[in-house]
This record gives C-alpha cells, sequence and structure tokens, in this order.
C-alpha cells in the first residue's frame, strides 16, 4: 500500500496591505477659523459711528420691530424683504443697544458662522484637509465675507444660512446614517435663508434637485419609493421632497408671523390685510419697481471681473478720513476664474460631486443675476458666487501642492492674505491721510 504524500506546507499569506489612513477631520481647524474671523472683523466695528450705506434702509426697519416687541405701535417698513435678517439686527440692538455695536453685532456672528459653516461644508463634501485651511484662509482674506459681517445688511445672514444648509447636505450625502437629522437641518436652515432675503432663491433650490438628480440617475424602478441608492441611503425621494422642498416653505412662511402685527390704527399691516400671498404680489412689485440711476450700479459682467466696486463710505468721520471700499480681493478673484473650469473638467471626470459642485454653485448664483427682473444691481449681489469661486480655488490648490507644487499653493495662500493686508485700512474704515487717499487703492476707473 503507497504511502500517502504530505502536501508540502503552505506558503506564508502575505499580509494584506493596509487601508489608506482616513484623514483627520479638522472640526477644531474650522472652529479657530471662524473665532478668528470673528476676531479680526470685530476690530473696531462701531466705526464708523453713524449708518453708512444700506444701514439707512434695515436698521429702520430693526427699529420697527422692536418697538413692536414693546408692544408699542410700530410700521411695516422696507416691505420688499421678508422679516428674518432685519430681526436678527434687532436682536443685537435688544442686547446691546441702539449703537454702531447693536447694529452690526448680528451680521457679526452670521460671518463667522459663514467661516465655520462652509469650511465644514468644503471638509464633508472633499475630506481634503488641505482644502479646508484653503477655503477657509481664501474666504477670510477674500474682502467680500469681511465687509458684509461689518455693515447691517441682509446678505451676510442669507449667506451664513446658505452655509449651514451645504455643511448638513453634504454631511448627509458623506455620512447617510444620519441623513435624516442631516436633511432636516438642511430644510431649516434652507427656510432661513429664504426669509433673510430672496437672493437665496436659486441656492436654495439646489439641495432638492440634486437629490433628484441623483436619485434618477440611479434607475430605480420605484423612483419616489425607493430607499435605496445615492445621495443619501435609506431617504426616498418624497421623504427628501418634505425635508428639502416643503419644510423650507412652512420656515419661511412662519418667520413672516411678526408682520401680521405691524401696523397702528392710521397704516394698518399690509400683511394682515393683503393675507401672506396677497402681500408678496406687493413684494414683487416693489423689487420690479424702477428706482433711479445709481452711481456704483453695475452689471454681472463687471462683477466677474472684480472691474466695479462700491464706496460703501468715504467721508472725514470719527475725527479722520475714512473709506470702505467693496471689491473682492484682487488676486483670488480673477485667478478663481480659471479654477472654476479645472474643476468642472476634472469633476467630471473622476466623477468627484465636490468639484463639480463649486463650478455648478458659482453659475446659479450668478444666474440668477442675469433674468431678474431688478433694474438696478449691484457688486454684493456676487458675495454668493464668489463663495463658490473661492471653493474651485481651494480645491484647484489641493490639485497643485498634490502634483507637486507645494510652494506654488502656499503662496497663493500668502500672496491673497498679503494683498489682504494691503487693502485694510480701505475695507475696514482705517484713518487715511486725507480726501485724495482713495487714489492709492483705486488702482482702476471703475473702483473709483
Amino acid at each position: 500500500m503507497a504511502t500517502p504524500s504530505i502536501p508540502p506546507p503552505p506558503e506564508r499569506m502575505s499580509a494584506a496591505p493596509a487601508p489608506p489612513p482616513r484623514p483627520r477631520d479638522p472640526a477644531g481647524l474650522c472652529l479657530a477659523f471662524a473665532v478668528a474671523f470673528a476676531l479680526l472683523a470685530g476690530l473696531r466695528i462701531t466705526v464708523p459711528s453713524q449708518p453708512f450705506f444700506d444701514e439707512v434702509h434695515y436698521l429702520p426697519a430693526a427699529r420697527e420691530l422692536l418697538a413692536l416687541f414693546a408692544g408699542e405701535p410700530a410700521s411695516y417698513v422696507n416691505r420688499e424683504h421678508p422679516l428674518l435678517a432685519k430681526l436678527l439686527i434687532a436682536g443685537g440692538m435688544a442686547l446691546f443697544g441702539d449703537n454702531p455695536l447693536g447694529w452690526r453685532v448680528g451680521p457679526l456672528v452670521a460671518g463667522s458662522v459663514a467661516v465655520g459653516a462652509m469650511m465644514r461644508a468644503m471638509w464633508h463634501a472633499s475630506q481634503d484637509r488641505f482644502a479646508v485651511l484653503a477655503f477657509g484662509t481664501l474666504l477670510v482674506t477674500g474682502f467680500h465675507l469681511f465687509i458684509q459681517a461689518r455693515i447691517a445688511m441682509l446678505d451676510i445672514v442669507m449667506l451664513a444660512f446658505l452655509a449651514l444648509a451645504a455643511w448638513q447636505f453634504a454631511a448627509a450625502i458623506r455620512e447617510p446614517e444620519t441623513g435624516r437629522r442631516r436633511l432636516a437641518l438642511t430644510g431649516l436652515a434652507l427656510g432661513c435663508a429664504l426669509a433673510s432675503k430672496w437672493n437665496a432663491v436659486p441656492l436654495a433650490m439646489a439641495p432638492g434637485l440634486a437629490f433628484f438628480a441623483a436619485r434618477l440617475s440611479a434607475g430605480r424602478r420605484r423612483l419616489f419609493a425607493s430607499q435605496r441608492g445615492v445621495p443619501v441611503p435609506g431617504i426616498s425621494l418624497v421623504e427628501a421632497f418634505a425635508w428639502l422642498a416643503l419644510l423650507p416653505l412652512g420656515v419661511y412662511a412662519l418667520t413672516f408671523a411678526p408682520g401680521y402685527w405691524l401696523g397702528t390704527p392710521f397704516a394698518p399691516s399690509p400683511l394682515a390685510e393683503a393675507g401672506l400671498i396677497g402681500f408678496h404680489g406687493q413684494m414683487i412689485e416693489l423689487q420690479r419697481q424702477v428706482i433711479e440711476p445709481h452711481a456704483y450700479q453695475s452689471q454681472w459682467q463687471q462683477w466677474v471681473i472684480n472691474a466695479r466696486g462700491i464706496w460703501y463710505l468715504y467721508e472725514h468721520v470719527d475725527g479722520a478720513q475714512r473709506g470702505v471700499l467693496l471689491i473682492g480681493n484682487p488676486l483670488t478673484m480673477l485667478i478663481g476664474l480659471p479654477a472654476l473650469a479645472w474643476c468642472l473638467v476634472t469633476g467630471i471626470y473622476r466623477g468627484d460631486w465636490a468639484r463639480i459642485a463649486a463650478p455648478l454653485g458659482y453659475a446659479a448664483a450668478l444666474g440668477l443675476w442675469l433674468i431678474a427682473p431688478k433694474p438696478v444691481q449691484f457688486y454684493y449681489h456676487y458675495l454668493p458666487a464668489s463663495v463658490f469661486l473661492l471653493a474651485a480655488l481651494a480645491l484647484g490648490l489641493s490639485d497643485l501642492r498634490r502634483a507637486g507644487w507645494r510652494v506654488a499653493a502656499w503662496a497663493v495662500l500668502a500672496a491673497s492674505a498679503l494683498v489682504f493686508a494691503l487693502f485694510y485700512p480701505i475695507i475696514a474704515a482705517g484713518p487715511l491721510d486725507g480726501p485724495q487717499s482713495f487714489l492709492d487703492w483705486a488702482w482702476f476707473a471703475g473702483w473709483r
């Protein structure tokens, strides 16, 4: 009988390759940037000590709201805009008084929230720590956020809520186990953005449209009822519609509640008289009304190339000649344009939704002003679009760094900070030498 052969010992299996290290969540970095921005933008925020630029429209509206809550007769002024951002300004005045700090502390908080929330959105969208750092640096040194966080206007409040919505929507996609809660918070933030200023409309529609497009591309037989597939498994299209469409509209409608009591015996509340739907017809007519041409009005083509600024302030005030010039950072506003194209091409090639979102968000934010019936437009309307431009630039710099051009990527961030420092006196109402000092920064005719 043959002796059975003994099989040779199996070869030692090589160890499985370790998974690539997961990048560490820069949550603390995002918070640090938000706090640093608050400290930087809050420096001398009470200068000028008098209302300037569009504060003359929104402060009277906030005062009427304060009178209403004090039980006094109050008129419904500045009817063409929703109430929420004006309520936030009024809240600052209730806490700190009817003074420059009270006027501007609400926008300062909103601007700081916007910085942190947009960095969180970048993290959840890209999982790229360098892109998050670059985005925060570009936002803080990009002029737009800094200037709008220091003036009692509505735009920065709208942007803060849009940023919160972007953060929660990106997190819902990245962490679908928290998807339901995140989508509910997205809808809440979108409703608040709409209730701050109507300019939020195209971007407020984006999460719902993105969800629908992604689910449609998944090819599910039960399109509306299926809970499987991108972008958030476990959430049906019907449920997403409730969170991203119905909830924002409900929140928006609720913010008008104080308006039903904004009236006096001689001027009853127009909202109470016309009802919510009828009052919106009046708001639309006020938005469409033809107003006198303004010295600083501009068109979207000028915004794209940073060619037309606005002097929010230029006069002798608080003991010195001072000015506030709204332009974008001359460096990043221009080099961000090719970054948008880069993100679109590479995003489509890689199937990277974060890179695709930057140019699409830019197009949506800017596209509103190609069709808006508002006859007089201003550069501050470019604020949301500029954020997407800087997001694209941050992602492009991250690609540059990974390609071996580390010094160049860091140099752009350093240069952005240097340009910010150069323009700081004229964007922060610093003391100037005299009436002709504006020429030191008005490099182009459109900046004068």
